[in-house]
């Protein structure tokens, strides 16, 4: 099957420009600096390198049944918040208790050919768009109210800014594969959509769980919207007491003065939410930022573009069949 792509250079795919900028970051995130702890690497590392998917994937091939191959999933498996951010295949479980991901994995991975059009999983404000090759790469963070962000990291190219107002299913970027792990992996790995979704401040694993309810509007069969335009974004819901008791724990006095000095209590909350998914290393334990829990809800579509998949399949229920599946792109 073959995806509408747009033609993006090496260097966005990998997130080099600024050229500079980026490598600064990507040193960051193997040396580490006084503040982030370096990333952890070792010999199980390289259970998430599967040429037979990264390999056609890079070439532009996709499967010819239209679903997108989850790569990995969110762990389940807390992790120690004090180490760096560890990309070993040790102490995980996804969902269903199986290890279709890694220690420090808490998003979604979709496997898509750089160029592929993101779109947004539920109405939304953008609230940042930035380059982090330590972290996820060209990033785009969105804010769609009631307690409920999402992020989309490994971008070639962000087509929105800060401040605008999404639909769901909006296109708002092109998949590639920014950030260190693209650089230092290559063709082994395949290019892929990080999915984040966050829940009153912290990761949430959109799966559900037996018991849980799916966050996804088809439970656990998440496919693009194809429905009427859906742009109403609830407020957000943010509690003061909750930012500030979390800001007054941060390890990095520099950041929390930035946050407060934000003027905007909604931007403060959500940026604070970011730091608790992306660098969590800095509190002591991960902290509500809403006066009372939001209850998971079904409110996410696949953030794909109807036109390119009509659903998923998970990496490891395809077994040998996989290069089978792909067709020319």
């Amino acid at each position: 099957m073959s995806v509408r792509q747009s033609f993006v250079t090496p260097a966005e795919i990998l997130g080099l420009r600024p050229l500079g900028k980026s490598l600064r970051q990507c040193k960051l995130a193997l040396l580490g600096d006084a503040s982030a702890p370096p990333s952890r690497w070792g010999p199980s590392s390289l259970r998430i390198l599967k040429p037979w998917v990264s390999v056609p994937t890079w070439l532009g091939h996709t499967r010819a049944d239209r679903r997108v191959i989850v790569y990995n999933l969110p762990n389940r498996t807390p992790q120690p918040r004090d180490r760096g951010y560890s990309v070993r295949v040790t102490d995980c479980r996804d969902f269903r208790g199986r290890r279709l991901t890694y220690d420090g994995h808490v998003g979604t991975d979709f496997a898509l050919p750089p160029g592929t059009r993101l779109c947004a999983a539920a109405p939304g404000i953008v609230r940042g768009v930035v380059l982090e090759m330590q972290r996820g790469g060209r990033k785009v963070y969105v804010d769609h109210g009631d307690g409920l962000l999402t992020t989309y990291s490994h971008l070639s190219r962000a087509l929105v800014e800060p401040g605008q107002r999404l639909a769901r299913g909006e296109v708002l970027g092109l998949s590639g594969m920014s950030g260190v792990d693209g650089i230092l992996m290559g063709p082994l790995l395949a290019p892929h959509l990080h999915f984040n979704a966050v829940l009153d401040g912290l990761p949430v694993d959109p799966w559900a769980a037996p018991g849980e309810t799916s966050m996804w509007l088809e439970p656990n069969a998440p496919t693009p919207w194809r429905g009427p335009t859906d742009a109403d974004v609830p407020a957000p819901t943010w509690d003061a007491a909750a930012v500030e008791a979390a800001l007054s724990v941060c390890a990095d006095d520099a950041l929390a003065a930035r946050l407060r000095a934000l003027p905007d209590p909604a931007d403060r909350g959500f940026a604070l939410a970011i730091e608790q998914v992306f660098r969590p290393f800095l509190f002591p334990a991960p902290l509500r930022l809403t006066a009372r829990p939001t209850p998971r809800a079904p409110r996410l579509s696949l953030p794909l573009h109807p036109e390119d998949f009509d659903g998923t399949v998970m990496l490891d229920a395809v077994g040998p069949a996989l290069l089978r599946a792909f067709a020319g792109g």
